[in-house]
Parts: structure tokens; C-alpha cells; sequence
């Protein structure tokens, strides 16, 4: 690890300011990705700037009937927040089902968001990675790439995003509250990760002197029919090969409304509102289950070692959506 100067923010005015004034500085809260990170020298911050104490850990109702969740409010306590838990399982299921419990009890919200690929090409210095040098040229394409991308993909980069919060929170479409110097904005959970196109190493549409203050929860929960599907190489930690979050509003055995939300193949949580409602006024049938499952895997391409994925995901998306249909029998 390289050596780097320290400071803490007493509020979010002076963290933006700070950030502001050095272009080499990174904001720090649980660290449990970026310390990881550079320590092997894959990112090199010359200057980390504390925000664990800022006046962001607040979980409380907004006045349209959702829930806003501060950024700096951990997993741990996201995940098993009454409200969360009660309004919004979906995510509750989708936070346990990454990391470990300690990890979890450090981890932040909006740290979630922006935690870096775990594309081996990019933990590894030694390899050419277009996401960690830009032009260097992408080792994964032609490499191992087995847990890497089917969807969204460039020729530039095949990586995945690792979250499973991320992934509920695509479906559930939350919106991220950031500021910066020019004042606050919110950004639709859909168009705040990006795919790689040309620009890899840009993973969000967060800018380098903004922070994340919170995450908005619509009042639509869809708390009756949803899952979190997680298929990994072992049910302890391990990182998704597919996820899919899935949830249905019912009207009898008549869809109302669908939305789901893939993850483990894509640079981004892998939404398609256009397949979604072609479940909408549609009997929730396996036969409709496949033919949004198979919208859903269009166009998608495997890379060789990562090509099972593709039929994997297919029938991950038959498989939760059956399993949200069936949650209210459950409950």
C-alpha cells in the first residue's frame, strides 16, 4: 500500500470542498472495497477523506410514503430495519445475500453502489485491464472470464458489477440523492451505473466531486409477491454468477405489474422495463415466465468459459418469478 494523507469531514459541505480541491482524493467510509483495492495497487488514492461521521446513517419515511436510507447507514442495519424488512423484503433478501455478516456490520449503502468489478484482470496488476488502465486492452475477453459478462458487453470490457443491493434496488426503482459543488440532484437507479462502451474505468455517472447522501425508496414495496435468487458457486460468501430480482403486483392469477432485475451478467443491474410489461394483464404462467426470460437474454453473448451462463439466467428469471407467484402461499 502506498502511502497517503488523512482527514476527517465534519459535515457534507466541507467533504464535497475537500474532494473538490484534490483530484487525487477518495472519499472513505467502511472501506471493505477500497482498502482492499489499494492495497494491491489497483486504486492509489494520495488522500482519503473520512465521512463516517457525517449525518447520513438516518432510515426514515419521506413524505410521498417511501423510505429514504441514508448513504453511510450500514447493510447490517438497512437489511434488518423494521420498515426495510417490512415494506421492502426485497432488499432485505438481497443485502443478506451478499457478503458476511462483518462485513455487512461495515459496509455502507452508498458504498454499495460503487464498489469496483471483481474481474480477476482487474485485481491483477500484472494483466492488461482497459477498467484499471485505460488502453491497455481487455485480458478477460480471450482469459478466464467464467463469472464475467453476457450482457452490455464492448470490446473494451466484459466485467460485472458485484452488488446484490444494487440489484433490488433496480427493481424496485430507488433514485440516489447525491451533492456536489453545483448543489443536490437525483439520479434514477437506472441510469446510475453505466455500461462499459469505450470508457470501462467509469463506472457510474457519479461525479469525482460528489457524494451519495441517500437512496429513495418508492412507496411501492411489492412486499407480497418477490424473491431474491442468488445462484453462486457455494451458498456461503461468494459473489453471484446470476442473480435475478424478481416481484409481481397480482390481481388474482393476472399480472398486474412485473419488474425484474438482473445481476452477475452485466456491467449494471440488467433491467428491461419494454420485456417487463409484456407480462402486464398476462396470466402468470411458466409459458410467460419463458417468453420474458427469453426477452430478456437477447442479444446476449458468452465468451467461452462464461457461455452456460446465458441458458443459466434464462432459467433463473422462469425460476423467481415462479417463486415470487408463490410468496403470498408462503406467507
Amino acid at each position: 500500500m502506498r502511502s497517503f494523507t488523512y482527514n476527517k469531514a465534519d459535515d457534507v459541505a466541507a467533504a464535497v470542498q475537500e474532494v473538490s480541491a484534490n483530484q487525487e482524493a477518495k472519499f472513505i467510509a467502511g472501506g471493505t472495497n477500497l482498502l482492499d483495492l489499494m492495497k494491491i495497487d489497483v486504486m492509489k488514492p494520495r488522500h482519503l477523506i473520512d465521512i463516517t461521521h457525517l449525518a447520513l446513517k438516518t432510515i426514515e419515511e419521506t413524505e410521498d410514503g417511501g423510505l429514504r436510507l441514508g448513504a453511510l447507514a450500514t447493510n447490517a442495519d438497512t437489511a434488518y430495519n423494521e420498515q426495510v424488512e417490512k415494506r421492502y423484503p426485497l432488499l432485505s433478501h438481497a443485502i443478506l445475500a451478499g457478503a458476511t455478516g462483518q462485513l455487512r456490520n461495515m459496509a455502507t449503502d452508498g458504498g454499495n453502489l460503487l464498489q469496483r468489478t471483481r474481474c480477476y484482470y482487474f485485481y491483477d496488476t500484472d494483466t492488461p485491464c482497459n477498467k484499471r488502465e485505460p488502453g491497455s486492452g481487455c485480458s478477460a475477453i480471450k482469459g478466464y472470464n467464467r463469472d464475467l459478462a453476457i450482457l452490455g458487453t464492448s470490446e473494451y470490457c466484459i466485467a460485472t458489477h458485484p452488488s446484490d443491493m444494487a440489484v433490488a434496488l433496480a427493481a424496485l426503482e430507488a433514485k440516489i440523492r447525491v451533492t456536489g459543488p453545483d448543489g443536490d440532484r437525483v439520479i434514477p437507479i437506472a441510469e446510475f451505473h453505466r455500461l462499459p462502451g469505450d470508457t470501462p474505468h467509469i463506472d457510474s455517472n457519479l461525479q469525482p466531486n460528489e457524494i451519495i447522501t441517500a437512496i429513495d425508496l418508492p412507496a411501492k414495496g411489492f412486499a407480497n409477491h418477490y424473491t431474491y435468487m442468488k445462484l453462486r458457486d457455494r451458498a456461503s460468501y461468494a459473489f453471484a454468477l446470476v442473480s435475478v430480482a424478481a416481484a409481481l403486483e397480482m390481481d388474482g392469477d393476472t399480472i398486474k405489474e412485473a419488474r425484474i432485475a438482473l445481476g452477475g451478467v452485466a456491467h449494471k443491474p440488467w433491467r428491461l422495463p419494454a420485456a417487463e410489461a409484456m407480462l402486464s394483464d398476462q396470466k402468470a404462467t411458466k409459458e410467460n415466465f419463458r417468453m420474458v426470460a427469453e426477452a430478456y437474454l437477447e442479444g446476449a453473448k458468452g465468451y467461452g468459459h462464461n457461455d452456460f451462463k446465458i441458458e443459466l439466467a434464462k432459467r433463473a428469471v422462469v425460476r423467481a418469478l415462479q417463486q415470487a407467484l408463490e410468496m403470498e402461499v408462503k406467507s
